[in-house]
């Protein structure tokens, strides 16, 4: 399939370590895959996550060849790619859209602090636990930012034990609220899915056509 966009690919693994999903299983879309990294929690605290993969997605839109800029990732990775969209690389609006899979997107949601409550990646990626009024946990959660009209993609298993789905649910009602065309596909299964499922991949498929141009 010829090319159609560039994705630059923010991986997992809960800001202190890396997931093994690369991206790669979307190649076939028409997606040229880039890989981006990032500081991890041990060795610097929230912004410096969102500093590192914008200038991976100043790399990679320089090499672009003139291909829209994409960015996804998943879990913490979509997390870090959706600030990135909607806050974009140097300007609200200068990436084409995100895409993000069972993505942590609100440190104060209950279920979450629940279900994380021995182990929040949160307070590490923060450097304190997350709290409500503290600058940091408002800058770090995802819908601070919205009202640029970058279109998104959120896909979460139900039984997700890791990041409620209810977040992904919760954003895609703020995201249309705030302008934003939306994907949301709420789906089977729990935490890290694979991305080459049928389902997923479909929902991935539909998503690429309406925002990118044929061809």
């Amino acid at each position: 399939m010829t090319e159609r966009a560039v994705l630059l690919w923010i991986h997992g693994g809960g800001w202190r370590g890396r997931y093994h999903e690369d991206g790669a299983a979307l190649a076939p879309l028409g997606l040229r895959v880039v890989a981006a990294t990032y500081r991890f929690v041990d060795e610097a605290r929230w912004p410096a996550q969102l500093d590192d993969v914008r200038a991976a997605a100043r790399a990679a839109r320089m090499a672009a060849d003139g291909l829209p800029l994409l960015v996804g990732g998943d879990s913490a990775g979509g997390m870090l790619a959706l600030h990135l969209a909607l806050r974009g690389v140097d300007r609200p609006g200068d990436v084409a859209a995100a895409l993000a899979y069972w993505a942590p997107l609100d440190p104060l949601d209950p279920e979450y602090r629940r279900l994380r409550a021995d182990d929040d990646p949160w307070a590490g990626l923060l450097g304190r636990p997350p709290a409500a009024g503290d600058p940091a946990t408002v800058d770090a959660t995802v819908a601070t930012h919205l009202g640029s009209g970058v279109p998104v993609l959120l896909v979460h298993g139900r039984e997700d034990r890791s990041v409620p789905a209810g977040q992904s649910v919760d954003l895609a009602r703020r995201l249309l609220v705030a302008g934003h065309p939306v994907h949301a596909w709420l789906t089977h299964g729990g935490h890290a899915l694979d991305l080459a499922r049928p389902d997923i991949r479909a929902v991935t498929a539909a998503f690429l056509d309406t925002v990118l141009t044929p061809g």
